[in-house]
């Protein structure tokens, strides 16, 4: 078995009270440019993920968010080149502010079902189910 270097992403999925769940599209010019995603970023070292989730939601979001009111939800594990993406994905449904896209191209609020029809990363595609459970 070989070891790859691991990287630790976190994400969540915002829920609003409707029971739809944000999403976001890399912008051009990233790796995976034009899919859809769930807002996050990387863990830096150091940083605990609840925190660094909350850093990563007031940067591409403008929204503020307590570490506390993130929920753990689910994780997914996959290769993604060199190294192994470890993505820890959070439920939210409490932060202040109106979400809007600072770095993305675009976001929009979807029920879990619509998203099957997404362009999206593999990491992302089989917390689409999990969400139907818990939306």
């Amino acid at each position: 078995m070989s070891s790859a270097p691991l990287l630790l992403v976190v994400a969540a999925a915002l829920v609003d009270p409707n029971g739809h769940v944000l999403v976001q599209r890399r912008p051009p010019g990233k790796p995976m440019a034009d899919l859809w995603e769930f807002p996050g970023g990387k863990v830096e070292p150091g940083e605990l993920p609840e925190a660094a989730l909350a850093r990563e939601l007031r940067e591409e979001l403008g929204v503020t968010v307590s570490p506390a009111a993130l929920v753990p939800a689910a994780f997914a594990s996959e290769a993604l080149g060199e190294r192994h993406l470890l993505l820890l994905l959070y439920t939210l449904r409490a932060w202040e502010g109106v979400p809007e896209s600072r770095h993305a191209t675009a976001i929009d609020w979807l029920r879990p079902a619509e998203m099957r029809g997404l362009a999206m990363p593999p990491a992302d595609l089989p917390l689409i189910g999990l969400l139907e459970r818990l939306v």
